[in-house]
């Protein structure tokens, strides 16, 4: 399955924001060993907006992570935030599985 990963990105701090980040990936690390495909919004959107000279307030952020999880099988939210939040809302209303816990997805054939 192509999993969404939600966790909070925001932070006072450039290095909380790569801690949380850093979170999120690996649990999409985790994912990944367990035979599905992981993805992460803020990964796919932020090569994008730094590119654009935006910082990562700005709501094209959102937007892309939105759009990412349009097209996820399921999610995994490992933590909570607004935006986390704002995605794991959006696949329910899309009646796609979202799991709490690494445990709690099933494995897959993988690879």
């Amino acid at each position: 399955m192509l999993i969404l990963v939600a966790g909070p990105y925001s932070a006072p701090t450039q290095e909380d924001r790569a801690a949380n980040l850093e979170r999120m990936n690996m649990a999409a690390a985790a994912l990944a060993v367990r035979g599905h495909f992981p993805v992460i919004g803020v990964n796919v959107a932020l090569p994008v907006l730094q590119a654009a000279g935006l910082d990562y307030t700005h709501p094209l952020m959102m937007a892309i992570s939105l759009a990412v999880t349009e097209r996820c099988d399921a999610g995994l939210q490992t933590g909570r935030s607004p935006g986390a939040d704002r995605e794991i809302a959006r696949l329910v209303e899309l009646g796609r599985p979202v799991y709490r816990r690494l445990e709690d997805v099933p494995a897959a054939s993988g690879i």
